[in-house]
């Protein structure tokens, strides 16, 4: 059965799921997470609701025995029954609601964290190029706010569920009696109570559609900011282009806006607080006014006076206190809304998928293949007919915004085609699970991120229980990083980076392009793909690169993209790209004789090899005179 939900005019990944399936959806995570948190709140849902009125039926026994007609030694007597069985149950109640309390809390974290578990394996599986969309960042980082609290989103529906429950059996069991007294009495306190919830669920809509949704932008570019000040990366740029002054109005400018913001959630608030108190009095009033007629009117004993006040009191109390929880119940609600919404982002849904044939050789096909960045109005890669045979060296040349790139990430089933299809041995590679068609290529990409962990799990990209520690280490020393490896102190087991160990180490740009080399390796996948990563490299330099490398890889499946030609003379195919589309493809010496883009690009890149080899044989003849 599918879910059902409306969207969202602000956030088109935005659903709206109702208050009902969010009940059943944050008990269904208690249940999941600690099935003893229910039954505990049970018993604080008995224990606090009834505490809420025991003191008024406690107050009128103990005032009917002084009023009553005993002699001194019965009022004594019977005075220290009731206090003593009033104390003891009052004390059972009151435990009771303590114990709940202090252990509840715990469990309806714990419940939270691991929602923020599944959130965090969420992020880290979802479509890539949703990562690409700001209604994407948008959505995750209110799906962040609706766990980054004790009283937001999930853990709060949690906590409000019991605060509702115990308001709610309260007014029932307290609703008899302020009946019998006088309905007109009750019908003054539900209206009271109406119009208090009315304008709380007023300001908990206006506030989060003008306060805490407008705010996602910002909590993004404060959290940016933060990043930009704080990292090291950004550290020489700023000091040298001496930005300190520009970051910081920058971030002035941020911090108003969210100021303004909260300058406005407390204004709302301050007049929900006015309309309370304002209901508070006239309900008192009212209340005061409705016994004192009653003492009037009906010889209603001092006794009644104190049990009926003190039952209209709670009444009116636990009436209003659910009507506003079931507010604020509504708001934590909406940020579930947010939550289920960023966790239900799929398009596999419903998907059956087929595993991938076993095979020793993979061809690839892309069959007028289209891609259009989504609100774009162009397209970055226009009716691409390619095919990867097996084993094949492929060379993706072209300048930068070619779509060499964007290729890439079809070829990597990072992007879905917007037209076309792309099979893989004959069938759609739609029909594959992606993290199992991610298992057939060692990818090497133009930004090498480094992990915070050892270098045998940056090399193996799995815990060190899970790593063949002398794998990882023929592969750093194949990749050129022997020299490196050696001076290590702890070899292959070095923490890398200074963020976890103080003792971390860091690596050059060229020592991280090779730590990834070691990484394909290591992968040992049919194809690899090296997505410009030798970039900051001078032509000469690049071009070594990749003819070790293609020694290294042996019979594999490659394809090299770059804007320069330092691949092409050992692929097998070359494929050039300008404005999206694939103008020429062929061999080296098929391109040069056709005369066309490739051969200029070709002869205007082959002048500054050219120098570069002469300038090495230079350097080679005076070291050697």
């Amino acid at each position: 059965m599918g879910k059902q939900f409306n969207e969202s005019k602000d956030n088109p990944l935005h659903k709206e799921y109702g208050v009902l399936s969010n009940t059943v959806y944050i008990i269904r995570k208690c249940k999941q997470y600690s099935p003893v948190a229910i039954g505990m709140a049970l018993i604080g849902i008995v224990c606090n609701s009834t505490m809420s009125y025991y003191m008024g039926f406690f107050g009128k026994f103990v005032i009917d025995v002084v009023g009553g007609d005993l002699d001194y030694q019965g009022k004594v007597t019977r005075l220290l029954w009731i206090v003593g069985i009033g104390a003891l149950f009052g004390a059972i109640l009151s435990m009771g609601s303590v114990w709940v309390g202090s252990k509840l809390w715990a469990r309806y974290i714990y419940v939270r964290t691991n929602v923020i578990t599944e959130r965090i394996e969420k992020a880290l599986g979802i479509r890539y190029e949703f990562l690409e969309r700001a209604e994407t960042l948008d959505i995750h980082e209110r799906a962040c706010q609706a766990v980054s609290g004790n009283n937001n989103g999930v853990e709060g529906m949690m906590r409000l569920l019991e605060t509702l429950a115990v308001n709610f059996v309260t007014v029932i069991v307290t609703f008899v009696a302020v009946l019998v007294l006088d309905i007109r009495l009750v019908l003054v306190l539900i209206v009271l109570a109406i119009i208090q919830y009315i304008y709380h669920r007023f300001c908990i809509r206006y506030d989060k559609k003008n306060v805490w949704d407008k705010l996602g932008k910002t909590w993004r570019q404060i959290n940016y900011m933060e990043r930009v000040t704080q990292d090291f990366d950004y550290a020489k740029d700023i000091r040298l282009f001496s930005l300190q002054d520009f970051l910081l109005d920058k971030q002035e400018k941020i911090f108003k806006n969210r100021w303004k913001k909260f300058d406005l959630h407390q204004n709302i608030w301050l007049s929900h607080a006015a309309v309370v108190n304002v209901a508070l009095l006239i309900g008192k009033a009212v209340i005061y006014g409705t016994l004192f007629w009653a003492v009037v009117n009906k010889d209603m004993t001092v006794g009644n006076f104190t049990l009926f006040f003190s039952l209209s009191m709670s009444f009116s109390q636990s009436l209003v206190e659910f009507l506003r929880r079931f507010g604020d119940y509504g708001r934590a609600s909406l940020e579930v809304d947010d939550f289920r919404s960023f966790m239900d982002l799929s398009d596999d849904e419903g998907v059956e998928f087929e595993n991938i044939p076993e095979s020793s050789s993979y061809v690839i096909e892309f069959k007028d293949v289209s891609y259009k960045y989504p609100e774009a109005d162009e397209y970055a890669l226009k009716h691409l007919n390619l095919k990867i045979d097996a084993s094949e060296k492929l060379a993706v040349v072209g300048i930068n915004g070619a779509g060499k790139t964007t290729m890439i990430k079809l070829l990597l089933k990072l992007y879905q085609p917007t037209e076309g299809s792309i099979l893989l041995n004959g069938k759609d590679i739609k029909n594959y699970r992606r993290e199992d068609y991610y298992k057939l290529f060692a990818p090497v990409f133009q930004d090498v991120e480094i992990f915070a962990f050892p270098m045998a799990e940056n090399v193996s990209m799995k815990g060190m229980d899970d790593t063949d520690v002398n794998k990882a280490i023929e592969c750093v020393v194949e990749a050129g990083l022997k020299d490196k490896l050696e001076s290590l102190p702890k070899g292959i087991k070095t923490e890398l980076l200074k963020i976890v160990d103080d003792e971390g180490v860091d690596m050059s740009g060229g020592e991280r392009q090779k730590l990834a080399l070691a990484r394909a390796l290591y992968k040992n996948a049919p194809i690899v793909v090296l997505d410009e990563p030798t970039s900051a490299l001078d032509a000469i330099a690049e071009q070594r690169l990749y003819e070790s490398f293609d020694k290294m890889i042996g019979n594999k499946s490659a394809v090299y993209i770059s804007h320069r030609l330092a691949s092409t003379r050992f692929c097998d195919k070359i494929a050039m790209f300008k404005s999206g589309e694939m103008i020429e493809y062929g061999t080296h010496d098929e391109l040069v004789a056709l005369d066309g883009e490739y051969a200029r690009m070709f002869e205007l890149q082959a002048q500054y090899y050219q120098e570069e080899s002469e300038n090495d044989m230079g350097k080679e003849a005076m070291a050697n005179a």
